[in-house]
């Protein structure tokens, strides 16, 4: 899996910056008309969804572990139709997409309506723009209970290579959704996920907030009750802004909200029903609104998020995010090969070089200082190659 998505990466890469090269022709054909258009990208806001893709994935290569095994074992003990002969044909396969596809959506409305998973889930929504690179802003804690929704498939009888498969697919026909510069589709929209439909999903007016979670199908979001058309222009991010771009704290930061609560809460059922409850839910006599909040939000007092860089600075924190992104491949391309404790060396090296260059994009660490971070980071990746150091 690993491997994949090294090869994946690059495609990924050049289709970000096809659309950063649409995205500024945009803006320049509607100056020179006399319009204004609002370019959709930020370099920092990019860099920072990059490093937390990269982060995901590194992290990921451990968090993985988890529910693979969890999967396997129980499809190995309590499966209803492992042999079945459905799984060897194309139609067993597009059923298995579908039931992944139900699974994920009931997986994705708990990352909104539970604390506990929003915790996990709200790394993906923090960017305040809307472009490919927010597709790959992905969560580096959520493998930690995420598997529980797949374990219907594993009861079913879903080979945990096909469950695999179509996980991949899922996943990788989401990165297309995430764009502002594809309309609305007409019928496509009505079935599927499409960029319409997730820019509502990504959004934060009222009426948005806490809908259309299908990844592949929107059908379920029109079964249960979750569905909402794009009608006004969308304002992205959350609510409550992250305002930082420190990949770490932003996976960290709604869990230690939620544990100063835990911690408040005066009754030992309170101090688990603050992780259980929707997110923002206090104890009785505090506020108890969900993260959509039932009460207006006014749109007009958000703040994008961008601490100023100088153009020098610019090219350097470019320069750092690409040679963090070669170090993550190398890391994922050989960490199959190498024992537990030198593939933690490695991701803690990862973690350490995103970290810094985070930190940096907020001036809060002089470029000295991120090199020579990035220079440590450099050396405990390529301690996990074959060839040691």
């Amino acid at each position: 899996m690993s491997k994949i998505i090294v090869f994946a990466f690059p495609v990924f890469l050049l289709l970000i910056a096809l659309e950063l090269w649409w995205d500024r022709r945009h803006v320049r054909l509607a100056a020179a008309s006399g319009a204004v258009a609002k370019s959709r990208y930020g370099l920092s806001d990019t860099l920072s969804s990059l490093s937390m893709g990269m982060l995901s994935q590194v992290t990921g290569v451990f968090g993985k572990f988890i529910g693979i095994a969890i999967y396997a074992a129980l499809f190995g003990s309590v499966a209803l139709w492992p042999q079945a002969e459905l799984w060897n044909h194309w139609y067993g396969w597009f059923l298995a997409l579908v039931l992944y596809d139900f699974c994920y959506y009931w997986l994705h409305r708990a990352g909104h309506e539970v604390a506990l998973f929003w915790a996990a889930h709200v790394a993906h929504h923090q960017s305040q723009h809307y472009n490919l690179s927010t597709a790959l802003r992905q969560t580096s804690t959520g493998a930690l209970f995420g598997w529980i929704f797949y374990l219907l498939m594993a009861v079913l009888g879903v080979p945990p290579l096909l469950f695999g498969i179509v996980a991949l697919v899922d996943l990788l026909y989401q990165f297309w959704v995430h764009t502002e510069h594809v309309g609305r589709l007409g019928w496509f929209d009505r079935v599927f996920c499409s960029p319409s439909n997730h820019r509502v999903h990504h959004a934060i007016n009222d009426g948005y907030v806490d809908r259309n979670y299908g990844g592949i199908w929107v059908i379920w979001d029109r079964m249960f009750g979750t569905f909402a058309p794009e009608v006004q222009p969308c304002v992205y991010g959350t609510r409550t802004p992250l305002n930082s771009w420190d990949p770490i704290w932003a996976n960290l930061a709604v869990y230690a909200e939620l544990w100063r609560r835990a911690g408040a809460a005066p009754r030992w059922g309170d101090k688990l029903r603050v992780w259980l409850k929707p997110p923002g839910w206090l104890p009785e006599g505090g506020s108890c609104q969900m993260a959509g909040g039932a009460q207006a939000f006014d749109l007009t007092a958000v703040r994008t998020y961008a601490p100023p860089l100088q153009g020098a600075q610019m090219v350097y924190a470019a320069a750092q995010n690409l040679l963090l992104t070669a170090l993550g491949a190398w890391y994922l391309w050989n960490v199959d090969a190498q024992a537990l404790p030198l593939a933690a060396l490695g991701a803690v090296a990862m973690a350490l070089g995103l970290w810094a260059l985070g930190r940096y994009l907020q001036q809060q660490l002089a470029w000295w200082s991120t090199l020579g971070l990035q220079a440590l980071a450099t050396a405990g990746v390529l301690a996990i190659s074959p060839l040691g150091l």
